[in-house]
């Protein structure tokens, strides 16, 4: 008759950290008192489903066990012991951890099935439970309550490296339309000096992946589109201080590679992510909550009595845009494509909502304000000359994208006539240091957290269905933000 062991805890750290611990299969004889050491045999890695570990406790036995199972989705793991020198047979042991939302802990659960002598069933199953479980979950708590998991400053080269993970990615080979999009395994490799590998659990969609796709922002291939993630972190490189594994964050910067499940990135463009604010939230609101701070505050000033016009008023910028204008004071005008999109247009602070799919609104702004002293423009090419005709004297025409394909140039007569001025930001010259990133970062939770600005609605796909997110948001299908759940 096989014996049966049980026993859970509640790690007072997050789930990522404790599970960046036990899924290194020899690392027990870094936290386990019970190990005096401990090796992979033949050189394979310690995460790699069917290695064995020849390990010697402290009183003299010697145990050889091998992986079965490694899940990082169910951060699950399942191991056997080989052979040993302490009588436990067919010896099967399972590792299962949980969140523990409140208070960002972990649920750890402990499991074993074995035969033994007859005669030695009690003994060995107090043996497995107490010297085992009970004393390892006490280990390991003080192993992470002392830092152990962590590389210290200046002993990098003590600690054992890293391993990659493996990852699914959305890798792009040529330039073209969504079909170009192909999910694909790969790895995440160890993180570099002044990197985080981070866990995502959410991917913002953004019209620049579209643009990266097609070829029209020049780009090496293959490429890895996606400019911001959200998620935990999953461990740290050398030289990085203020994240810990486990913390939950965020990030926004300027390499394309986020269509992944683990990415390492620069920790100077990570934001820690308060509590209130889920990862898809993050997701859907970093890159966007930020190009409308700066399109308010820094390019267009916009204040009580600015006229702004918005394009793409019911997409994730335009819908951020027009409700935190509105909450400055502005009169907000806004083209959308359909009616349903204006009502959410309208919700979301747009006063005058235009709904217009052939690109024609410049007399309805004149009529209704007199003209646009603000245009953001993100549809491009085909509203050139309308844009031009909505302006009120002195506007100023921000170019943010192109979305019926990209501008022509436009030469400097074209805004004589009314005193035009135009400009053509890019996000990332506004959060050019990690201080100025945490800085506009958090303005956005502040505005989510006011009312200054909606959540706007937010459309989930598998990172595995990247090509259709990407099919909805180029024609025009889409209301608010999209994000892909790896």
């Amino acid at each position: 008759m096989l014996q049966r062991v049980v026993r859970s805890t509640i790690i007072d750290a997050p789930i990522e950290r404790v599970w960046a611990v036990l899924r290194d299969f020899n690392s027990h004889d870094k936290w386990h008192e019970a190990v005096e050491a401990s090796r992979i045999e033949g050189g394979e890695r310690s995460d790699q489903v069917g290695c064995v570990r020849s390990f010697t406790l402290r009183d003299g036995n010697r145990i050889r066990e091998q992986l079965l199972t490694l899940s990082d989705s169910e951060h699950k793991s399942t191991y056997c012991i080989v052979e040993a020198t302490v009588p436990l047979q067919r010896y099967v042991a399972t590792v299962t951890l949980k969140p523990v939302t409140d208070g960002n802990r972990t649920f750890w659960h402990w499991e074993s099935r074995f035969a033994t002598p007859p005669g030695m069933e009690r003994e060995l199953r107090e043996m497995v439970a107490k010297g085992v479980y009970e004393t390892g979950f006490e280990n390991l708590r003080r192993h992470l309550l002392h830092g152990g998991d962590l590389r210290a400053p200046g002993a990098a080269e003590a600690m054992p490296a890293a391993l990659p993970v493996p990852t699914r990615r959305v890798v792009v080979g040529h330039h073209g339309g969504p079909e170009m999009l192909h999910p694909q395994d790969g790895e995440a490799p160890a993180p570099r000096a002044g990197e985080v590998r981070i866990r995502q659990r959410a991917i913002g969609v953004n019209f620049i992946d579209i643009y990266l796709r097609r070829g029209w922002i020049p780009s090496a291939l293959p490429l890895v589109p996606g400019m911001e993630a959200a998620g935990s972190v999953l461990d740290v490189g050398p030289q990085v201080s203020g994240l810990l594994p486990g913390d939950r964050v965020a990030y926004l910067g300027p390499a394309p590679g986020a269509y992944c499940g683990v990415r390492c990135v620069p920790a100077d463009w990570v934001v820690r992510l308060p509590a209130a604010i889920e990862d898809d939230t993050a997701a859907a609101l970093l890159l966007k909550g930020i190009t409308a701070d700066y399109l308010l505050r820094d390019l267009g000033r916009v204040q009580r009595g600015t006229r702004l016009l918005v394009h793409a008023a019911a997409g994730g910028v335009g819908l951020l845009v027009c409700a935190w204008a509105r909450k400055l004071g502005a009169t907000v005008l806004g083209t959308v494509s359909s009616e349903e999109k204006a009502r959410v247009a309208r919700e979301h602070g747009c006063e005058h909502a235009i709904v217009t799919r052939d690109y024609r609104f410049a007399d309805a702004v004149q009529r209704t304000c007199g003209g646009a002293d603000v245009l953001i423009d993100g549809l491009g090419d085909a509203a050139r000359d309308e844009n031009l005709a909505a302006l009120a004297r002195r506007g100023h025409w921000i170019s943010l994208g192109q979305a019926s394909g990209p501008l022509a140039p436009l030469p400097p007569d074209a805004l004589v006539a009314k005193s035009l001025s135009f400009s053509r930001p890019v996000v990332f010259d506004y959060v050019a240091s990690q201080a100025q990133l945490a800085e506009r970062a958090q303005r956005v939770w502040d505005a989510l957290a006011d009312g200054s600005i909606r959540l706007p609605p937010i459309e989930r796909h598998s990172l595995e269905a990247a090509a259709q997110a990407h099919a909805r948001l180029e024609s025009r299908a889409t209301l608010g933000a999209l994000v892909l759940l790896p």
